[in-house]
């Protein structure tokens, strides 16, 4: 059975995150999208209520698994060091990346070094951040998707929109034209079971002929050198096993100090990312094939990305934001991404988490409305499992979105100022001489109540939802008074 492979890169039809306010109003307009977004987003909050029956456990868990974080970022530069030393000792290669050009180098002087003309990829979102894909494609390589998500957006040529199930924007309808429009000898169906199956056996053959299979990591142990994967669907162990080079690559965030420690994050990742107590599969990787095994790699490389995140972490408050360990939860639980879905943001992390790590990988210059896109209702940071206060961060990347870019700070962030405009700095200041004080703020609610007839009733952004603001007939002082009287 072959496969079609659509030739253009999956970048090239996917929304730019710079026009994000014009791809949310193409998202709100699409009732099919909006029909699948809310079934599934209900379907995935409910599985999660499910397995967190407790909340004492749930409590003791989310603060546990905190203080795992916390305690491996305090500690980032030695474990990463610690981690380096015993990959080696365990006879893994370590190649450290700080940008995604420089991942990308990495990855295409191996697959030239082995004399490769085929990658088979587990799931990875690291790999979907430095636009593996469409930099390998450019120079003449085949390179597949997997997991069954990844494999059916790949094949729709597009983006993934959720960081655990790239394709949950798509209906059973849409995957089984596309199956039947690019498998060959495949019969429109609708029946899941059935697409699965064909996904599957299309898939079979390519990782025995893979010269090169890559994935993800979830967690590394820096005190055994450890790669941890989790997976449902086997493609992550048939793509780290099969072929006879594993290319592991992750960002630097991903460590832990101990072995011990991704037991409680293991739990906390399955139940809050698809109500699972635990996966089909859970792999941990610490050495290519030994002498006397049947099976793994003959070498196995593990790459260690930077990208953006040093600077998260240079900040004390902006640094939480690596403790993420990619469940998607908050975008489940998310009002906004509930509604307009994950292309929208034309980013690799879309929702509550990626509003808060893209601006670091992309810069505030792409991403400035991103920190915007959220109603600060909370729920993202009631869920997450890691403890991660997501609307305090998105009320920091606006100020620094708005920061004059000529402000000198501490740790200035990559973009600073990009939303700043003179016209809303003076509007601030003015804001702020009118409230400040007393004498001020009384002849201005006096001036406005008299002058109420000549408010506009176009005030940008609030009215294009919204009806206009119109001061009230007499003050509140004026109101209090009036009533002592009586």
């Amino acid at each position: 059975m072959s496969v079609s492979q659509n030739s253009n890169s999956n970048s090239n039809s996917h929304p730019d995150s710079t026009t994000f306010k014009q791809n949310s109003k193409a998202a709100l307009a699409d009732p099919l999208l909006r029909k699948s977004l809310r079934t599934a987003m209900d379907f995935l909050t409910a599985k999660r209520l499910s397995v967190f029956t407790d909340p004492h456990e749930l409590a003791a868990l989310r603060d546990l698994s905190q203080n795992i974080r916390q305690h491996a970022l305090s500690r980032l530069p030695e474990l990463l060091e610690q981690l380096e030393a015993k990959l080696i000792r365990n006879k893994i290669n370590v190649h450290w990346a700080e940008t995604a050009e420089d991942a990308c180098t990495i990855i295409h002087t191996l697959m030239q070094k082995h004399a490769a003309h085929s990658m088979v990829k587990g799931k990875s979102m690291v790999s979907e951040e430095i636009e593996l894909n469409h930099y390998l494609k450019d120079k003449g390589y085949d390179v597949l998707e997997s997991d069954m998500g990844e494999y059916i957006v790949q094949m729709a040529n597009e983006k993934p929109t959720h960081i655990v199930m790239p394709a949950i924007h798509k209906t059973k309808q849409q995957i089984g034209q596309l199956f039947h429009d690019n498998i060959e000898n495949t019969p429109y169906t609708e029946d899941v079971d059935a697409l699965i199956l064909t996904g599957r056996n299309a898939l079979r053959n390519k990782y025995k002929n893979a010269d090169i299979g890559l994935s993800g990591i979830n967690f590394m142990a820096a005190d055994t050198g450890t790669l941890c994967l989790v997976e449902n669907e086997g493609n992550g162990r048939m793509s780290t096993t099969i072929p006879p080079v594993h290319i592991a690559i992750t960002g630097i965030e991903k460590v832990v100090a101990h072995l011990s420690d991704v037991i409680p994050l293991y739990s906390a990742l399955t139940r809050s990312a698809i109500g699972q107590n635990i996966t089909t599969y859970f792999n941990m990787i610490t050495s290519p094939r030994r002498l006397g095994e049947k099976d793994g790699p003959h070498e196995v490389h593990v790459i260690l990305l930077d990208h953006g995140r040093t600077q998260a972490y240079a900040d004390e408050q902006l640094r939480q934001t690596l403790q993420c360990i990619r469940c998607g939860a908050c975008m489940n639980h998310c009002p906004v991404y509930a509604r307009i879905g994950g292309a929208a943001y034309g980013t690799t992390y879309p929702g509550p988490i990626g509003e808060i790590i893209s601006p670091h990988l992309m810069g505030l210059e792409s991403t400035k409305d991103l920190p915007t896109a959220s109603s600060l209702c909370g729920a993202c940071a009631e869920v997450c499992p890691v403890k991660i206060p997501i609307p305090s961060i998105l009320m920091r990347l606006r100020e620094e979105a708005q920061r004059s870019p000529k402000e000198k700070v501490a740790h200035p962030l990559k973009g600073q100022g990009a939303a700043h405009t003179v016209s809303e700095n003076m509007a601030w200041k003015m804001f702020s001489g009118l409230f400040a004080g007393a004498r001020a703020y009384k002849y201005f609610s006096i001036a406005s109540t008299k002058l109420r007839r000549l408010t506009p009733s176009y005030q940008m952004g609030w009215t294009q939802n919204r009806t206009p603001l119109i001061p009230a007939k007499k003050t509140l002082h004026q109101m209090l008074k009036e009533r002592d009287r009586k």
